[in-house]
């Protein structure tokens, strides 16, 4: 469908757990849905504001973009490789599936 880079639950509890610092994880949910609970250490950018500060997302770390389900944030990393940002990576099955994989949200 895009053609963009995805990571599963399980890869990125490994990434996290291995190298943490060279990970930047972007939840581009509604604060509603943040409020719920997210990924412990994402940072919050709605996705509505992606265009804005897409620019901060250039770099040398891997980005993993989720939201709920994956499909939110399969846009932004289409949107992103748009614009030639291919260091972003999304997040296969979102927060639903990091949470049906057993692992903690804050």
């Amino acid at each position: 469908m895009w053609n963009i880079k995805e990571i599963d639950a399980g890869e990125l509890h490994q990434w996290l757990e291995s190298g943490g610092d060279a990970v930047r994880l972007i939840d581009v949910r509604t604060p509603a849905e943040v409020a719920q609970g997210s990924i412990p250490g994402a940072e919050f950018i709605p996705l509505h504001l992606i265009p804005i500060k897409m620019t901060e997302l250039k770099g040398d770390k891997k980005v993993v973009i989720y939201c709920r389900s994956g499909a939110r944030s399969a846009q932004a990393c289409a949107f992103l490789s748009a614009q030639g940002i291919d260091n972003t990576f999304n997040l296969r099955g979102g927060i639903i599936a990091w949470v049906q994989g057993g692992r903690a949200v804050a």
